[in-house]
């Protein structure tokens, strides 16, 4: 990664536009501009997946296939596969600070078909997905899931109402793909908007001198294409049913834990295979982003692994993960890797003994540095190391404002004379501050702290369903009085960003030469 940058953390969906839900539009390049006009080196996002139940990014029918909510439909309509019309005047959402995952679930169906269906009348276009497909060797079995997915009512994989299907014989598969050709290539042309959306949008702001930090969830969905196509890979009965879950024990979030109900991987097949699925993953990933971060790194070290009766989190005992042996293979297959690693929750020895040898950067959290007034929290702002990247919180967390309202009194205190805030100033503010400030050579603002919003703008409490991942900010939001102060943070801490220079001074000297 750069040394001694920052960036600012905002997911697609919370993008401002006429859509209820942010998309790869205008918007979107709006947001690139910004970053440039405020000298930020990094953008980073929630993963790019397709969402499920409860629309979280972190429970996704495919590791890799992109969510179809982010395709924008004015670019469709600029492609020549929509009309204005098609979509000018559908009800998208009701709030523009908050998305309607329900409604535009619904809503933005219909639209996409329309665009399929002029993508097809152009024959020359069927060559272009052929060279997609060619290129994306998963998109197959993901259409075809998706496809039978419908088929059977939108159930989760292990109650579609035909065990064949379920158990991939191939004579009852042969005939379901011929029932449903049209939906498969459906899905398969909808993921072909996807990605030439996204990459422009990279490119775009790639050569502003952005750098996009994606996010590649640790594990996958029960309800999930990789769980069907390769049972092997996962600790499952016959049926493909998990026999282990993933979550973790009680935590400040929940006494009975978190239980996140993804299947446990079977790591001794991944370790007979040399890591293939993973390092397929992987290089999908820094692909698809300049910068990966592996979210609950710690899972590779030991993992939780909750038994099949459980009754609740709290059901489960640690297990030792691949640790160093999958890292050593994924730098001998792939070399040196821009990887950021979630390292937070229960780390103990083992976990930092990895991140060590991995060498991967990882993350700070200053909110969880000032819960201990006498400062000797790993998270306090003096204890960064400069291998790490800074956040005041994450996407996990409350933002700054939520936090501080429920600080005790001598927390706040504390927090106020550690950051020298006078009596005027906003703590949004002197948190950023104080966050740009630290030796950690990465610092990464939330955009709704940049705006200092109240806590309702929280995107995600854990360990609960309903109400998560909706908030959007309004274009109004972010006034120049707001990019003056991100800017003047930047310049002052020293984090401006250096790409856009570096790169023309290499055309330079190669055009001397």
């Amino acid at each position: 990664m750069v040394k001694r940058a920052s960036g600012v953390l905002m997911h697609i969906t919370s993008l401002p536009n006429q859509f209820g839900v942010g998309t790869f539009g205008k918007s979107a390049y709006d947001f690139v501009d910004f970053l440039e006009e405020t000298d930020q080196t990094y953008w980073q996002i929630l993963p790019l997946t397709t969402t499920s139940y409860g629309d979280s990014p972190y429970q996704s029918f495919s590791a890799i296939a992109g969510n179809t909510h982010f395709i924008d439909f004015d670019l469709l309509a600029s492609a020549g596969y929509l009309r204005e019309s098609d979509y000018a005047a559908i009800d998208f959402g009701d709030d523009p600070e908050k998305v309607d995952y329900e409604r535009i679930y619904t809503t933005r169906r219909p639209i996409l078909e329309k665009a399929v269906i002029a993508f097809l009348q152009e024959e020359s276009n069927r060559e272009r997905l052929a060279q997609f497909e060619e290129k994306a060797t998963w998109l197959a079995n993901y259409a075809e899931f998706m496809a039978l997915k419908e088929h059977f009512g939108n159930k989760a994989l292990t109650e579609w109402d035909d065990i064949n299907v379920i158990k991939r014989d191939p004579e009852t598969l042969a005939i379901y793909r011929e029932k449903l050709k049209d939906k498969i290539l459906f899905h398969k042309i909808v993921q072909y908007f996807f990605d030439q959306q996204w990459y422009q949008l990279k490119k775009y702001a790639n050569a502003k001198g952005i750098k996009i930090i994606g996010d590649m969830p640790i594990y996958v969905s029960a309800d999930s294409v990789e769980v069907w196509v390769m049972p092997e890979l996962f600790k499952l009965d016959e049926n493909r049913r998990p026999t282990a879950i993933a979550g973790v024990p009680a935590d400040e979030f929940s006494d009975d834990g978190q239980l996140w109900g993804n299947p446990i991987y079977n790591w001794s097949e991944h370790q007979k295979t040399h890591y293939a699925w993973w390092i397929e993953r992987i290089k999908a990933g820094v692909t698809m982003y300049d910068v990966l971060r592996i979210d609950h790194f710690k899972g590779f070290s030991d993992y939780w692994e909750i038994r099949g009766d459980y009754k609740t989190a709290n059901d489960g005992s640690w297990q030792p993960g691949p640790g160093r042996d999958l890292f050593d293979v994924v730098k001998d297959e792939l070399g040196d890797l821009p990887i950021i690693a979630e390292n937070l929750g229960y780390i103990d020895a083992k976990a930092e003994q990895l991140l060590t040898d991995t060498a991967f950067p990882g993350m700070k959290i200053l909110e969880f540095g000032f819960y201990d007034t006498e400062g000797k929290s790993i998270d306090a702002p003096h204890n960064c190391n400069k291998n790490s990247v800074a956040y005041t919180g994450t996407h996990d967390n409350e933002v700054i404002n939520g936090w501080y309202d429920n600080l005790t009194d001598e927390q706040k205190a504390f927090v106020n004379a550690y950051t020298h805030r006078s009596d005027d100033e906003l703590i949004t503010q002197a948190m950023l501050r104080t966050l740009f400030a630290t030796v950690s050579d990465v610092a990464i603002a939330t955009m709704q702290d940049l705006l200092d919003k109240s806590a309702d703008s929280r995107m995600n409490t854990p360990n609960t369903l309903g109400g998560n991942w909706q908030w959007r900010m309004l274009k109004e939001d972010l006034t120049d009085e707001r990019k003056a102060f991100l800017k003047d943070i930047t310049a002052l801490y020293c984090r401006k960003n250096t790409f856009k220079t570096t790169t023309k001074e290499e055309k330079e000297t190669k055009n001397d030469n």
